[in-house]
């Protein structure tokens, strides 16, 4: 069993009335339906689809958890307030408890304590500030080798879409609900197959240089390094150029290009 301190995530409760309605129209996760100790992993999204904030979504006995960047918490809250307009909910920070992650054994989870519905391998997140200190790297390196990105690593926010950052592929998305901000360009994205870009694994014989560190396939611009540890990184690509070329470099470390094994998505055919 593996333990992971996530020092840079913050919790925020929305309650009340309304919570369930007011989160279901402006999220692109499922909310309408979850269970008491169920999660959704979602965004909320600019009116032009790229990404404003992720999060976990966690149902509790009080109304939800949202799981989010430490970062950004005071403008969630903030832009979530923005959309309250007249529903009857409350938005708060909540300090406590920590968040921590666990994997590698068979967990029971409750509603402080949730499978990560992104997938099986990412194991649980704990929020009973219970579970022991760990190594924070070892989750990077668990969460590379799975493809799973976190953005402001891996992505900048206001910057990307779902389908760029995999969203599309762990049910970030929910594509058979009605509206939500963003909705008609993610849409259109999913029925056009229009994403050329992805987060993938990025792999090397000599250790990785930094996050940040352009990726040229052919000497062209192909994407940019995210999260690295030692040999291996994510990286937003453009698919179509690196499917063709025959050298990939991250500055001056050579690269193989590696699709993790759960997406549905294939390299694109060399011509």
């Amino acid at each position: 069993m593996n333990f992971s301190p996530l020092n840079d995530r913050s919790l925020i409760e929305v309650s009340g009335d309304d919570a369930e309605n007011f989160l279901d129209n402006i999220l692109t996760c499922k909310v309408a339906g979850l269970s008491k100790g169920q999660a959704s992993f979602g965004a909320l999204l600019t009116p032009q689809g790229k990404i404003l904030f992720d999060f976990f979504l966690i149902k509790t006995g009080a109304g939800y958890l949202l799981d989010v960047s430490s970062q950004l918490c005071p403008e969630f809250i903030k832009r979530l307030t923005f959309y309250r307009l007249r529903a009857k909910v409350t938005i708060e920070h909540r300090p406590d408890p920590k968040v921590f992650a666990i994997w590698g054994a068979d967990i029971s989870t409750s509603d402080m304590c949730i499978k990560d519905p992104r997938l099986d391998a990412m194991g649980v997140r704990n929020y009973s500030g219970l579970a022991p200190q760990g190594n924070e790297t070892d989750y990077t390196a668990h969460r590379i080798a799975n493809g799973i990105a976190q953005g402001g690593h891996d992505f900048e926010y206001n910057n990307a879409y779902p389908h760029e950052v995999l969203m599309d592929q762990f049910g970030g998305v929910d594509f058979k609900k009605g509206c939500y901000v963003g909705q008609e360009v993610v849409s259109r994205m999913q029925h056009r197959g229009t994403a050329k870009k992805r987060i993938i694994i990025v792999k090397s014989n000599a250790s990785l240089p930094p996050q940040g560190t352009t990726i040229t396939a052919d000497d062209k611009p192909a994407g940019t390094l995210g999260s690295v540890v030692m040999n291996q990184g994510l990286a937003m690509l453009r698919l179509d150029r690196i499917a063709r070329a025959e050298k990939i470099l991250a500055g001056t470390t050579e690269l193989t290009t590696e699709l993790p094994d759960w997406v549905n998505f294939k390299m694109p055919e060399n011509d």
